[in-house]
């Protein structure tokens, strides 16, 4: 399906969906409405995916005028849809007239996932990831974040997104205010009603955030690891220079410790001769061992200009059967959606980058 540009006009309405239950209720209050308003309009909006408050017939009539005059429910508009061979789905998003971003749903017996972006690009320069290549513009809105999830379940139907991961375009947790209010609509009643087990947030590790996360929500957490030292993680993720593995790994701890069956999944992208020998299989076990945790290999994904090679099918078997010797959880990630560039690591969408990144990756290359 061919791209097709999108005019985003700005409006000086107030988005519905960038408010979750604590802020509809506040709004609620301040328009002179009782609080159960705000489950009523959340149901709307997002159990039922309605974007036209004349069908919203539990509310009054005044009330849908004054709505319809001073706010609106606007979610990101899609510019192309494509669907891999293995039933991926992958959707580019437009969010405003120069930057577009990529949702992603994967289906699986039994769950459907959706994985969702955070950031226009990403601040970070993780040396192996295509979306960090890309640059940075800004973070998404809260509307934004979950208007994915509000598209997805327009396109899909209902009950097809069972998981949610916030593992797309951009670092999580450089984003704070907007993805909490985001998920917490994803765990909300009256929004989409998702467990906090199936709503997973992916960080690459901005220690203090991730100690602030846990004040306020306690959704799953998966961690950007890929190295078991320190001297290889600066070279891969390279904000690792400032809250290095062991801080990591302590708010890692902290994050959990108030439910102790929980388990941290650290995710460790598989690179030919970079990470993936028995040596570094058995310092990841020694740095994992007072964890709580599993770990989800990923088989690279080739982009244009990497640097990487992915390791080979038996260079992975092998790593992983020296993690479950050791006695931790290891599964192997299935690559999916790669044929649509849809899979870990190769979201691009399109960024226009302030950070000028695009332009000194290729100044170095030439």
């Amino acid at each position: 399906m061919k791209s097709t540009p999108v005019p985003v006009e700005r409006s000086e309405k107030l988005n519905l969906l960038d408010l979750d239950r604590k802020a509809m209720e506040a709004f609620c209050a301040e328009i002179g409405e009782k609080p159960f308003r705000a489950s009523q309009l959340l149901q709307w909006i997002h159990q039922r995916g309605v974007d036209d408050f004349a069908r919203m017939t539990n509310l009054s009539k005044a009330l849908r005028a004054r709505l319809a005059d001073t706010t609106e429910i606007r979610a990101p508009e899609i510019v192309l849809a494509q669907r891999s061979t293995d039933g991926t789905c992958k959707w580019v998003l437009q969010t405003d007239a120069r930057n577009r971003v990529e949702t992603v749903f994967i289906p699986e017996e039994g769950r459907g996932t959706l994985c969702v972006s955070s950031q226009v690009g990403c601040a970070l320069e993780c040396s192996f990831c295509s979306t960090a290549r890309q640059g940075f513009n800004r973070n998404l809105t809260a509307a934004e974040i979950i208007g994915q999830i509000w598209v997805a379940r327009r396109e899909l139907g209902e009950g097809r997104i069972t998981n949610v991961v916030l593992m797309g375009m951009g670092e999580p947790l450089l984003n704070f205010h907007n993805v909490v209010a985001a998920t917490n609509l994803m765990l909300d009643d009256f929004a989409y009603g998702l467990s906090k087990r199936r709503v997973t947030l992916s960080t690459s590790g901005i220690v203090p955030a991730l100690d602030r996360l846990a004040e306020v929500s306690d959704i799953s957490l998966a961690v950007s690891l890929h190295a078991p030292t320190d001297e290889l993680r600066n070279e891969l993720v390279p904000i690792n220079r400032k809250y290095p593995i062991k801080e990591l790994l302590e708010a890692c701890k902290r994050y959990i410790g108030r439910e102790g069956r929980r388990k941290v999944t650290f995710e460790y992208v598989m690179l030919d001769g970079v990470n993936d020998s028995p040596a570094h299989a058995k310092a990841l076990v020694r740095l994992l061992s007072h964890v709580p945790s599993k770990v989800n290999l990923i088989p690279f994904n080739p982009f244009p200009g990497a640097n990487y090679r992915g390791s080979s099918p038996e260079a992975i078997r092998r790593f992983s059967e020296l993690l479950h010797a050791a006695g931790l959880i290891a599964t192997i990630r299935k690559t999916r959606g790669d044929d649509i560039d849809a899979a870990c690591g190769q979201l691009v969408g399109q960024v226009n980058d302030r950070t000028r990144r695009q332009a000194r990756l290729q100044a170095a290359s030439s």
